[in-house]
C-alpha cells in the first residue's frame, strides 16, 4: 500500500496522527504525575464585548455612548449597586451568588493589536506585542513538565487536550504538544469500522518507527487499542447533568466525561464564537451567551454532583474587547482591554477582583488595560498547575491571588 494512497483515502489518518501519545497516556498513566487539578480554558473567539458582558449599570458615559446597544439597568443581573451581568448569564449569576465566580476587569497588554489573528497569537504565545513566538504558553508548560521526566525520546505523554479538529498555538510546545479531538465515542465507533480495521491489519509488524508508513500503521494500531480503553473509561460514571444540544454543550460534556473517568489530563481547551459583533451585536451576543451559559451551568452542576468542582477551574478569555462607543451598524468595533471570568469551587478570591473600567479615562476611545494578561497566566501556572511561571513565560509576572 502506498503512503500517498493511505493518507488520501483514510479519513482517520489526521486524527490518528494527533492522538496516539494522548491515548497511550490513558493506557499507561503516570508518565507525568497528575497533580489533581484540572484547568479548562474557554476561548471566546472574535473579541467579545466586555462592557455588555459585565454592564456598568450606573455609568452615564456607558449609556451615552451606546444609546441603542446598552443593556438597561433593569435587565442586567445585578451583582452590586454598580454593575450586573448580561441578562442571558443566569448560570454565572448563580455561581456568583454561591461564591464560585470571580471577574477580572481591564485585562490586556501594552501596545495592543486590533487584528484578530495577531492579537490571538499574542494571547496564545504570551509574547510581547512586538515579538513573534512559535510556541504557546500551555505548550511550554508541557515542555517544562516533560523535562527530566522522559526516560527516552518521545515517551513523555501529553496531558493537554483541545476539543476541536485542529490544535491551537496555545498548546504547542517546542518538544511536546497538546492534542486535538472532538469526541471519544465517535473515535471509538470509527476505529471499529471495517474500513479502519482493514487498513490496520493490512500491514505486518512495525520494524522502523522513523519510516513514515511504519509510523502511520503503528499509529493506527495504537489508536485501535487506546480508543477502546478511553471509551470504556468514559462510561464508568454517569453524568449527573443534562447538557444542551449545542456545540459547546457537547464539548463540555466530552470534557466532563474524561474528568469523571479520572484520566490524567490536566488541561482542556475549548472555543466558542464568533463574538466579532460589528453588526447587530445584541442578537448575536445574546445567542452565544445563552449557549455559553447553559453549557457552563450543566458542566458546573455535573462537577459538583460528582465531587470534582473544587478540583476544576474554568477560565475565559477573548483576544480583545470592543470599543466603548457603538458604531452605525448596531455593533461595536475592535477594542483593547477586556474582562476574564474564573469559575470553580476552589477560588481563593471571589467577586470583582479589581475596579470596573474607567470610561472617563480612555485611550482614543478604547479602554486602558490595567492588568497584563501574563499575570493571569502566571497565576494559573503557579497557583493552579504548580509550575514555574517565569521559566514558561520568559520573565517574572506577579501572580494574582484568585487561586
Amino acid at each position: 500500500m502506498k503512503r500517498r494512497d493511505f493518507l488520501k483515502s483514510s479519513s482517520l489518518a489526521t486524527a490518528s496522527l494527533m492522538l496516539p501519545k494522548f491515548l497511550k497516556a490513558f493506557e499507561a498513566p503516570g508518565v507525568l504525575p497528575f497533580k489533581g487539578k484540572t484547568l479548562v480554558v474557554l476561548q471566546l473567539s472574535g473579541g467579545n464585548d466586555g462592557l455588555n458582558t459585565l454592564v456598568p449599570t450606573r455609568n452615564d458615559i456607558y449609556y451615552k455612548q451606546r444609546p441603542r446597544l446598552a443593556i438597561k439597568q433593569a435587565e442586567a443581573l445585578a451583582l452590586n449597586s454598580e454593575c450586573g451581568l448580561h441578562p442571558s448569564l443566569i448560570g454565572l449569576k448563580s455561581l456568583w451568588d454561591e461564591g464560585q465566580l470571580a471577574i477580572l476587569n481591564s485585562v490586556g497588554y501594552p501596545n495592543p493589536d486590533r487584528s484578530h489573528f495577531r492579537s490571538m497569537d499574542i494571547w496564545h504565545s504570551a509574547s510581547p506585542a512586538d515579538r513573534y513566538w512559535q510556541t504557546g504558553w500551555l505548550g511550554r508548560y508541557l515542555d517544562a513538565q516533560c523535562a527530566g521526566n522522559a526516560p527516552a525520546k518521545g515517551s513523555c505523554s501529553s496531558v493537554a487536550l483541545e476539543i476541536d479538529d485542529t490544535l491551537s498555538l496555545a498548546l504547542k510546545g517546542e518538544q511536546v504538544k497538546g492534542l486535538a479531538m472532538q469526541d471519544a465515542q465517535k473515535l471509538h465507533r470509527a476505529t471499529r469500522s471495517p474500513f479502519f480495521t482493514a487498513y490496520s491489519e493490512a500491514h505486518g509488524p512495525v520494524h522502523d518507527d522513523e519510516a513514515p508508513i511504519d509510523y502511520l500503521y503503528k499509529t493506527l494500531a495504537e489508536t485501535l487499542s487506546s480508543a477502546e480503553y478511553l471509551f470504556q473509561q468514559s462510561r464508568k460514571k454517569t453524568l449527573a447533568a443534562t447538557y444542551p444540544n449545542t456545540g459547546l454543550g457537547k464539548n463540555l460534556k466530552t470534557i466532563a466525561s474524561l474528568i469523571l473517568a479520572d484520566t490524567d489530563t490536566a488541561i482542556y481547551y475549548v472555543s466558542l464564537g464568533s463574538f466579532d459583533t460589528h453588526v447587530n451585536q445584541g442578537g448575536q451576543q445574546k445567542r452565544l451567551f445563552v449557549e455559553m451559559n447553559d453549557a457552563l451551568a450543566a458542566f458546573a452542576k455535573d462537577m459538583k454532583a460528582n465531587g470534582k468542582w473544587n478540583e476544576v477551574l474554568v477560565t475565559t478569555f477573548s483576544e480583545f474587547g470592543r470599543r466603548v462607543s457603538q458604531n452605525a451598524s448596531g455593533g461595536t468595533d475592535h477594542g483593547t482591554a477586556n474582562l476574564m471570568f474564573f469559575m470553580g469551587g476552589g477560588l481563593k478570591q471571589q467577586g470583582l477582583l479589581n475596579p470596573l473600567p474607567d470610561l472617563g479615562d480612555l485611550d482614543e476611545g478604547d479602554l486602558k488595560f490595567k492588568v497584563d494578561f501574563r499575570r493571569v497566566y502566571a497565576t494559573l501556572l503557579e497557583g493552579w498547575l504548580g509550575a514555574d511561571a517565569k521559566t514558561i513565560l520568559g520573565e517574572a509576572f506577579e501572580p494574582l491571588g484568585v487561586v
